[in-house]
């Protein structure tokens, strides 16, 4: 009865095929950009929160989405870097529940990410084509009240795609990914899952097509403002605020379709295995960078801060 119940609750995780002189420098990589995601963005989120003067939408809506990449980071990669030095599939465990909080932090973080970016570009609309009325529409209460909903809808989405699959009864115990995610799930079960797939298909039209539509029309307006009003600085500006916003949607977006796309070609399992982790691994990493480097305010305080600390330094040291 043990080894039933052992068997029923352990599931084995197929995981990337690493070859051992090539373990060591993919799970150091892997660790450098687990590292980099945790401490860029909690630093960028506690500066943030910290400087009065970027307590402004953009921001704040930018905390969501470091927020969202610390869970979703941690979630995945710790687990990934367990199983790099395991050579067989047949020792790399996970329990179920671990499976299912797994695929669920997967999905929330992927429908947070999305949403959050949708309402970033309406944010970028109402800065670039109402900027008379920006402040009375984009308070701190609204970006409070969108920042809730954009997480409430996923949560509550996703709750319900991870409930379906795990109501289902098991029947395998392999897991022919490097992680867990929703299809993972239903995948161990050998009863009918059409309404897993009907609802899971619902959820991607929803989340991925309210993204992206919204964005598209978003931005038409966005670029219909800039060639109507002929003006220099509405152009200089609307290219500094929103190619930020555009570069991370595109990296997500083109990761995200990469992977389904390799779904169709069982060949290349290997391939959607890496882009599966590149999603989860690369757009975290990169958003940091991308919003510390390229917006003037964040970079300039990290500069101030540094040179503070420089300076601090220097003082303590000659003291001593």
């Amino acid at each position: 009865m043990e080894n039933q119940t052992w068997s029923r609750d352990i599931l084995l995780l197929e995981g990337l095929k690493v070859t051992p002189q090539y373990s060591f420098p993919v799970f150091i990589l892997l660790l450098l950009l687990y590292i980099f995601i945790m401490v860029s963005n909690i630093s960028l989120t506690v500066l943030i929160c910290m400087e009065r003067s970027l307590h402004q939408p953009m921001y704040l809506l930018f905390c969501n989405l470091s927020i969202n990449d610390v869970l979703g980071a941690t979630a995945i990669i710790p687990n990934l870097l367990s199983n790099i030095f395991t050579a067989k599939s047949a020792e790399r465990y996970i329990t179920y529940m671990g499976c299912a909080v797994q695929a669920f932090f997967f999905h929330l973080h992927i429908g947070t990410y999305l949403s959050v970016l949708m309402i970033m570009a309406f944010d970028r609309y109402i800065a670039i084509c109402k900027p008379l009325q920006y402040s009375n529409i984009m308070t701190n209460k609204m970006v409070l009240k969108l920042s809730v909903f954009a997480w409430g809808v996923v949560l509550f989405m996703v709750g319900i795609l991870i409930g379906l699959s795990v109501r289902l009864s098991r029947c395998r115990r392999m897991v022919s990914n490097p992680f867990c995610d929703n299809a993972s799930l239903f995948k161990l079960s050998c009863e009918s899952v059409l309404i897993n797939n009907i609802y899971g298909l619902g959820y991607t039209v929803v989340i991925l097509g309210s993204s992206i539509g919204s964005t598209i029309l978003t931005y038409l307006q966005i670029t219909i403002a800039c060639v109507t009003s002929k003006s220099k600085a509405l152009n200089s500006r609307a290219l500094q605020t929103c190619s930020t916003h555009l570069t991370l949607y595109l990296i997500m977006i083109l990761s995200g379709l990469t992977s389904v796309a390799l779904h169709r070609f069982p060949e290349w399992s290997e391939q959607r295995k890496v882009a599966s982790i590149v999603i989860m691994s690369v757009p975290p990493a990169l958003n940091a960078v991308i919003y510390g480097l390229q917006i003037k305010q964040i970079r300039q305080k990290i500069v101030t801060l540094f040179n503070k600390n420089t300076v601090t330094l220097l003082l303590v040291t000659n003291l001593k």
